[in-house]
């Protein structure tokens, strides 16, 4: 490790995504599971990461050469360091079971509802402690700011945008849920102006009906808020605040909650 490699995983993470374009497509795609999976990270083999991350094991060992690390093990050592300090307010490490055999016996259900349920909280807690107040303030300032709020989310994101909606509506807030119904994904972004505002929700692998979205409001020059699940985003150049959300995941199905809960209290915070 050399004197300008990162110290930290915060500062590695940010080193990654300014370096990220400039990377190889090998590179690239093992720099996309870092940022992803930084539980994985952190107690894989290099063998069960780059199976994980479908590259062979060398290409784990330059990047951590291409980030000033002398092997693979010492940047590792960032991602076990975080995960310690933080084992109370983040993720699981259920999410890293594969084979759990609590599932195999008759109480499966309701062990697999303890999963998902602990998982959930530790996911919330890590939503209060990383999420900045000052994007929480300047967002709610362009959302009170607008004359229409447009929403827009498809496939699994899409249950936040109605709820949201439904939500906005109720606290008597002009609100429009892009839902492209009938293929008209088109005819309701004509619908937004200047001086409105857009949100969108967009997780991996960021839905070209959404980015559709954010090109109309960049053309009207309309704010952009943004919930997504990674800094690596395509949209996040665009927005003018952007909240990244790790969500619980268990046997790779993601949760929404704290997805959810967020964009629920900033809901509530226009009515306040």
């Amino acid at each position: 490790m050399n004197a300008k490699t990162a110290t930290t995983l915060e500062d590695l993470n940010a080193e990654i995504t300014q370096k990220f374009s400039n990377l190889s497509k090998r590179l690239q795609q093992v720099a996309e599971y870092v940022l992803d999976n930084p539980n994985g990270i952190a107690f894989g083999t290099v063998v069960m990461i780059a199976k994980d991350a479908t590259v062979h094991p060398s290409t784990l060992i330059r990047f951590a050469n291409a980030f000033g690390f002398s092997g693979f093990s010492d940047m590792q050592k960032l991602f076990q360091k975080k995960l310690l300090q933080e084992s109370s307010s983040y993720e699981d490490r259920i999410n890293l079971v594969k084979n759990d055999s609590s599932l195999d016996d008759q109480n499966a259900s309701l062990n697999l509802l303890k999963q998902f349920s602990d998982a959930n909280s530790r996911a919330m807690d890590y939503l209060t402690d990383n999420i900045d107040s000052e994007d929480l303030e300047k967002a709610r300032l362009i959302l009170s700011n607008a004359d229409i709020i447009h929403v827009k989310a498809v496939r699994r994101s899409f249950p936040i945008a109605s709820y949201l909606a439904y939500l906005l509506n109720h606290i008597n807030v002009r609100c429009y849920l892009l839902d492209g119904v009938g293929g008209m994904h088109k005819e309701q972004e004509h619908l937004i102006r200047e001086k409105d505002a857009v949100i969108v929700i967009s997780f991996h692998p960021y839905a070209s009906e959404t980015q559709s979205t954010v090109d109309a409001a960049i053309a009207k020059g309309t704010p952009i808020i943004l919930f997504t699940d990674s800094p690596l985003s395509p949209l996040i150049e665009h927005a003018n605040v952007c909240f990244t959300v790790k969500e619980a995941e268990i046997h790779s199905f993601r949760s929404l909650t704290a997805t959810m809960c967020l964009v629920q209290s900033l809901a509530i915070s226009l009515a306040h």
